[in-house]
Formats: C-alpha cells, structure tokens, sequence
C-alpha cells in the first residue's frame, strides 16, 4: 500500500510504498492489550520496601519484665503493635517482569499502525529536522502541519540532538527513533508523525519475510 508524504511547511509532496502486513491488516486487540500490560509491568522498578520486625533496629532487651507491670507482656519495643516498631506483611522488593514471544510483540505494533494508518491518524513528512536546538522553531514547524494542541509521537529515523531539545519542553510531544518504539508509544498520542526515512526503517523492521 501507499501513503502520502508531505513536506514540511505541510504542501503536498510524493507518496510511499509500505507493506500491507505492516499497515494493512485487522487489529488484533487483544494481543495489543497483553503488550502494553507486558510493557507497562516491565518499566516498573519494584524497589519498594519496608522494614520488618527483624530490620528495625533496636529491641533486643526485653522492655520490662513479664508480670507485676499491669502492662500487656512484651518481648521488644519493635513490636509491630509498637511505635517505630517492625511493619508486618509490608511490602519488599520484587521483579515485575512480564515476557511475550517477539512474534508477539510485534504483531501488536503491526496492529496499532494499521488502526491509525486507516483512520487518518497517521503523518509522515519527507523530513524531520531543526537548524538548532530552538522550541519555537519546531513549534512553528507543528503548526505548518496543523499539529498544534494535539498529543503527537514523533518518530524519527535516528537521534538527532537538536530535534530532541526542541522538543523535550513542548506539552505532550515525545519523539522516539522509529524501530524503538514500543506499543505503548504508538498507542499513547493522538497522531502519529513520521520521518519518512523512519517509516521505511520501521517497515523494513516489522514487515512479514517469506
């Protein structure tokens, strides 16, 4: 199949020829959905912690002896009933790593590109630069597009310094390389903006070989 490229000031350019098992087939939803989980689990760091009874420091002699205090017996002040004492069943560092079969994976970019490519929710324009690290610039370069206001991923073909500093302070614009983009990046934006030279790399990357 193939897309339309525009220039930068957003004129009319030429087209690009993408394979169909990138951009042309049915969603699969659910596989889509199993990869953000899978994502969105992995970016977790799981180093939440807590002390324990055993952690806290302190509470080796016994507070007081066991009878004639009028107290409720006690064997150390870092009990959990205690102030400062032990927490119980708190929680303690763990991995939350959840693994998919790459064929998986992506099957589920494959999916999430075809569902924006055929409801117009995808740009690509001949290319994606700046003369120098300026926000203005490159917001002036999103309105050429009648990107203003709107939740952009922009996928370019390799890091570029400059781009990225444009970018970084503009509300709800992300820039990615192309071919590290996971599902949770296509998904998570309004419209997908790409370098044409991108687009290639990512179709190249995803497209089925026989």
């Amino acid at each position: 199949m193939k897309l339309k490229v525009i220039n930068r000031d957003g004129g009319k350019g030429s087209t690009v020829t993408v394979d169909d098992s990138v951009f042309g087939i049915k969603p699969n939803e659910s596989v889509v959905h199993q990869a953000v989980v899978a994502e969105l689990a992995n970016s977790r760091q799981g180093t939440h912690s807590s002390k324990n009874r055993s952690a806290v420091s302190g509470g080796g002699k016994k507070p007081f002896k066991q009878k004639g205090s009028g107290n409720a017996r006690a064997g150390t002040i870092r009990s959990p009933l205690w102030k400062g004492g032990g927490v119980v069943f708190g929680p303690e560092p763990h991995k939350y790593v959840n693994r998919m079969p790459k064929k998986m994976k992506r099957l589920a970019r494959r999916s999430v590109l075809s569902k924006r490519a055929s409801v117009g929710e995808l740009v690509v324009v001949n290319e994606i630069s700046a003369s120098a690290p300026k926000t203005k610039e490159f917001i002036s370069f999103l309105n050429g597009l009648d990107l203003q206001g709107k939740k952009v991923t922009i996928m370019v073909a390799s890091y570029n310094d400059k781009v990225f500093l444009a970018a970084r302070n503009i509300p709800n614009i992300y820039v990615v390389e192309a071919t590290s983009a996971s599902t949770y990046d296509l998904l998570d934006c309004e419209v997908l903006l790409f370098e044409k030279a991108g687009l290639v790399l990512l179709n190249e990357q995803l497209m089925i070989k026989s």
